[in-house]
């Protein structure tokens, strides 16, 4: 394909990715100069078409950016007033006080949002402040020259399955900037080759990712209790996988119901989806939840490895933004804060760049704020909880992590040091001989659902004719390699039903139904063989959450 002319445009900067990072770094630059050409390209059909979080937000980031937010009717108003967090059993719980808690845990003062809403409320105002903004554009390849990163083809479409231009083939264009922002999200396939082509990651930390499923439910007003945040661990998860649910009330008779399942996990023939069916009918949450029905459903990684794993985040012409960088803060299930606190310093950078002169260079003051500033002393006094759990167990973190950020929070100080992650969460997965099957129940199709029906609550779609985007590296491994030692857990750890074996009179055969794809990112990421390489689709593709 390199034969292909495009046309091309130049800007001063370039973001890909919809999302409270990429949005803010538009206003922000906009902000410091508003006769800057900024333009910003969501793969999704519109801005939050593919946003999914929690989400319970800290406002500090927006706060930094819109100072009257309120004032300007940003859809932000549940504000948090009841936090409770329970150890599970399979019949019972435990509520853990919330006094010995460090502040940093507090949720009082936060607001449950849908993000995917706030986020269209940021793009109308960087639309107010010219920011062109073109959803349906999925960004596919960068382009360098020598050394440097100068742009991106997006918004190629038309291939036909097997690579190759259809009859109504658009070969996209070339968007070239002085700076170009990667806020993809967790896992994005632009960031993952920059990280690759420059080894932003040597000499730190793998990074860690969870899997987070969510529904959307509508609930008996009688049991609706807006501002109320509820977390808990434990069952139905046990030794198995770390992880937790969240439970949030937010107006309207709505309920957003998560669970996160860590993909450090050994077991392959654990089923994070069936988990989160599973967690649904404890006590505590069916009572909740019966009489009401589920109007949504969707499912994204969720980058954990915290201040250990952070890359480089600069390269020549480029930045790494938001979840692209890793800049969640696990034990408060908290990241989009900073990541839009990381879009207002990459766009400061790239503003005093451009006004100094310059283009493509490594704007080295951004990674410097990130490391430094509120980013830093955000992650910085919570590394330890997620390696301690990986390595002791949820009991010793809670108590260890516990400790560690108490005496962090009061004097600057960790005094467990710096744990190491250790194993990438693919090389975690254990051989299948070495473990027993999960029996799990049925689903029952009023709390619990199967894959395929949940998945037309998250409105995805796919243009059946285009090439496939799960790309296969070694189209033989799955079959060959995974499922004698692994019991190939693609077909378990997909909360999309993407992946499927299937027996036939010739054997086993690895069937991937890519019309399924949430975009989750989870393949690239827990495929114990890393066969599997997640690309974009062609541009309006996949989830159209509603106000996830």
């Amino acid at each position: 394909m390199s034969e292909i002319e495009r046309e091309s445009m130049e800007y001063d900067v370039v973001i890909v990715g919809g999302g409270p990072a990429g949005l803010s770094a538009a206003i922000r630059l906009k902000q410091v100069n508003p006769e800057l050409s900024v333009v910003l390209l969501e793969k999704g059909s519109e801005i939050g078409a593919h946003i999914l979080s929690g989400a319970v937000l800290d406002t500090a980031g927006l706060d930094r950016l819109i100072p009257d937010w309120k004032e300007k009717g940003a859809p932000i108003s549940t504000e948090v007033h009841e936090d409770n967090f329970y150890i599970l059993g399979e019949g019972g719980q435990v509520r853990v006080p919330n006094w010995p808690m460090p502040p940093l845990m507090s949720n009082h003062g936060k607001y449950i949002v849908s993000m995917g809403n706030v986020c269209r409320w940021l793009a109308e105002q960087a639309e107010a402040l010219e920011v062109e903004i073109f959803p349906g554009m999925a960004c596919s390849q960068l382009v360098y020259e020598g050394d440097r990163v100068v742009g991106v083809v997006a918004g190629e479409m038309g291939l036909d399955a097997d690579g190759t231009p259809g009859p109504g083939y658009e070969p996209g264009m070339e968007l070239r900037g002085k700076y170009v922002l990667i806020a993809e999200g967790v896992r994005g396939s632009l960031a993952k080759e920059l990280i690759g082509k420059y080894d932003l990651s040597k000499g730190v930390d793998p990074q860690k990712f969870g899997i987070g499923m969510k529904e959307i439910w509508e609930i008996d007003p009688a049991k609706a209790r807006p501002g109320t945040v509820t977390h808990t661990m434990g069952w139905p998860l046990g030794k198995n996988a770390g992880g937790g649910s969240f439970i949030y009330h937010l107006g309207g008779n709505q309920v957003l119901v998560g669970f996160v399942v860590h993909l450090n996990y050994k077991n392959p023939y654990l089923y994070p989806y069936m988990e989160f069916q599973r967690f649904k009918h404890h006590p505590l949450v069916a009572e909740l939840l019966e009489g009401g029905k589920r109007v949504a459903y969707g499912a994204r990684a969720i980058s954990e490895g915290g201040w250990q794993s952070i890359p480089k985040l600069t390269v020549p012409g480029a930045m790494l933004l938001g979840c692209s960088a890793g800049l969640v803060n696990v034990p408060r299930i908290k990241g989009n804060h900073n990541a839009m606190l990381s879009g207002i310093a990459a766009a400061e950078a790239a503003a005093a760049a451009i006004a100094a002169g310059r283009a493509g260079d490594e704007l080295t003051d951004y990674e410097a704020e990130v490391r430094q500033g509120a980013i830093g002393k955000d992650l910085r006094p919570v590394r330890n909880v997620k390696p301690i759990w990986s390595k002791l167990g949820l009991w010793p973190s809670l108590a260890l992590g516990g400790f560690d950020m108490w005496v962090a929070n009061l004097t600057g100080w960790n005094p467990m040091g710096t744990w190491k992650h250790g194993k990438t969460d693919a090389a975690a997965t254990g051989k299948a001989a070495d473990y027993q099957p999960i029996d799990y129940p049925r689903p029952d199709g009023k709390l619990s659902f199967d894959r395929l029906t949940n998945v037309a609550f998250s409105f995805t779609n796919h243009e059946e004719s285009q090439p496939c985007h799960l790309k296969l590296k070694d189209p033989a491994i799955p079959i060959a390699v995974n499922l004698p030692l692994y019991a190939e857990p693609a077909q378990r750890y997909c909360p999309a039903g993407v992946y499927e074996v299937l027996e036939g009179p010739e054997g086993p055969k690895f069937q991937i139904n890519f019309q399924n794809c949430v975009h989750c990112k989870t393949c690239d990421i827990k495929d114990p063989s890393q066969n599997i390489n997640w690309t974009t689709p062609q541009g309006g593709d996949g989830p159209n959450y509603p106000n996830m």
